[in-house]
């Protein structure tokens, strides 16, 4: 089937809008100091009621991950979308999250057991 205003590779532009919307929320999800990777989107019910089929938020979510070269999956868990990127993390970037992560582990901690005594 052909459409009067394809997008790339003869997609509909419907489809391609959520693409490049997906791509831009996946974007918006990295934290610079990962440099791209432990990529992950999570989209509610709403999010999803708004896009389009299920089937079709997956095989966009797909796409938008291959342009930024994720090696992504999807899963559907109670109702919300997990959009993930499996690539293999270097270990100097892993590290990195590690220690932030333990970091974030002793705040709480610390914040959850109240004022010290004196």
């Amino acid at each position: 089937m052909r459409y009067a205003r394809e997008g790339r590779a003869g997609s509909p532009p419907r489809h391609e809008r959520l693409i490049d919307r997906l791509e831009s929320m996946m974007m918006a999800a990295l934290r610079p100091e990962h440099e791209g990777y432990y990529g992950q989107l999570i989209l509610g019910t709403d999010d999803l009621a708004e896009m389009s089929e299920l089937k079709d938020v997956r095989r966009a979510a797909g796409e938008a991950g291959r342009r930024l070269g994720w090696k992504t999956t999807t899963r559907l868990v109670g109702g919300r979308l997990f959009i993930l990127d499996e690539r293999e993390v270097p270990e100097r970037i892993e590290r990195l999250a590690g220690d932030a992560a333990a970091a974030a582990m002793d705040r709480f901690w610390d914040e959850s057991r109240g004022p010290r005594p004196a």
